[in-house]
């Protein structure tokens, strides 16, 4: 697969516009309070009787500092006595959880998400996977993808040996700018030798693969300072990089109002920005996975493009496509084949359902026939940035042109403006469609909204 990216301007900014970022389909937005406990029991026994691998994410939402960009659920506070019973509350759900499924599905993938993770002292991480490790069937000889998210800021001398030592693998460190005036700004002040001496101890400590993560969009980012803090990215070589587009929703989410919109980037510049990363990176040596992850041409992810085995969920792409995903924590979203549910928002709700005790689901939704089918093509474009329509004739019993006729004609615009090339038997995704992706996923989902505000803009 070509790692090419043409950057039209034009066609960026005639399709300009807010959209899903398809982590699930149906997203987020069609999930309703219709869906509970009672259906999630359900699925999971259907999961039991397929037996797959399982895929384990955990929730902790606490930070001590708050970034004025942020979007994410979290709890700011410096009282670190809060997690605690949190802690006992996540648990009790682990315990259900783990009751539910079949004791010999192997856990093949791990992530611990925030909020910061690291706000954790080292005992209560050990705690957290003791637990895990009792309750679920975890990998003991390294060969799981088991992965944290790192706040730099939140690591103490011996956080990173003990995550190694209980077994995580992988490390995701925040990192958003490298520019002190854009850190003071977003009120995220983290001395670039913090950032990159966190780096180079995951490497000395035999993490095999490291993530970045970097905001583009910020205050006070310009296209010269941008550039700089790729190409100190650039030189510490971490295997993967994430390079997020700033959304800014202050009327949604409240530390963002702390941000002065005139310090913004303008279009332009935001543009110059997005093409000068691609442009950086790819003559760095990473392949543009999509949206906003690159990785190395011979990291798993960029292997799993290559083949056509490439899978996104709510931790991004990954390469574990055939695992059902148990979430566990606050807000946290499982997968099972059934469908989608969600634990509730807040921490009160989540301590009060699991004292009960019983699972915090509180929405959710179930998957149709034709929801599957989508969601298929979907995942096939923006994963792989192809689509073979056989296979979803073969795997769904449709036939395509039929079942699809309103869309493919809807998408007669984008194949003459050069987006997609329309063959007899599939789909594929130019290089210059490459950054519109998610318009094309938008042509097939039946829940698109006309208010675009409640997404993010797509580019």
């Amino acid at each position: 697969m070509s790692n090419t990216v043409d950057f039209d301007e034009e066609l960026i900014r005639r399709y300009a516009g807010s959209g899903p970022r398809y982590t699930s389909y149906p997203t987020a937005m069609e999930f309703t309070p219709a869906v509970g406990e009672q259906d999630y029991l359900a699925w999971v026994k259907e999961s039991n009787l397929k037996g797959r691998p399982l895929s384990l994410y955990v929730h902790i939402p606490f930070c001590a500092h708050v970034c004025y960009y942020c979007a994410c659920n979290k709890i700011v506070t410096a009282d670190r006595s809060r997690a605690q019973p949190y802690l006992d509350s996540l648990y009790r759900e682990i315990r259900l959880q783990a009751s539910l499924v079949d004791p010999g599905r192997r856990v093949e993938q791990l992530h611990w998400g925030g909020g910061t993770p690291t706000f954790l002292s080292e005992q209560q991480m050990c705690e957290l996977m003791r637990v895990l490790g009792e309750n679920f069937y975890l990998h003991e000889d390294d060969s799981g993808e088991y992965s944290i998210e790192i706040d730099p800021r939140e690591l103490r001398e011996h956080t990173l040996p003990v995550l190694r030592d209980i077994g995580f693998n992988r490390v995701s460190l925040g990192v958003q700018d490298f520019n002190p005036k854009v850190q003071e700004a977003v009120h995220r002040i983290q001395p670039e030798e913090q950032t990159l001496g966190a780096l180079r101890q995951a490497r000395e400590l035999g993490f095999r693969s490291i993530n970045i993560d970097l905001m583009y969009g910020l205050p006070l980012q310009t296209l010269e300072t941008f550039s700089e803090t790729l190409e100190k990215v650039i030189d510490a070589r971490p295997e993967r990089l994430s390079v997020f587009n700033y959304a800014h929703l202050p009327e949604r989410f409240k530390p963002q109002r702390r941000i002065n919109r005139e310090d913004l980037p303008g279009a332009d510049e935001k543009l110059a920005i997005l093409a000068l990363t691609i442009e950086k990176l790819i003559a760095a040596g990473y392949q543009y996975i999509g949206m906003d992850h690159f990785a190395l041409l011979d990291d798993e992810l960029a292997e799993a493009q290559r083949t056509g085995t490439l899978h996104r969920n709510f931790q991004g792409y990954s390469t574990h496509a055939d695992s059902d995903l148990i979430s566990m924590g606050v807000s946290a979203i499982s997968l099972m084949p059934g469908g989608y549910s969600q634990n509730c928002m807040t921490v009160e709700e989540y301590i009060r359902d699991l004292d009960e005790p019983h699972l915090p689901i509180v929405r959710g939704v179930a998957l149709n026939d034709d929801d599957r089918v989508r969601g298929e093509v979907i995942q096939q474009l923006i994963c792989n940035n192809t689509l073979d329509m056989r296979r979803i004739e073969n795997e769904f019993g449709i036939r395509f042109r039929e079942y699809f006729a309103s869309e493919l004609e809807q998408l007669e615009g984008m194949a003459e403006d050069g987006l997609i090339l329309v063959g007899d038997h599939g789909l594929e995704v130019t290089a210059k469609g490459r950054l519109l992706i998610r318009n094309i996923c938008r042509v097939f989902d039946r829940y698109r909204v006309e208010e675009e505000e409640r997404f993010s803009k797509m580019i």
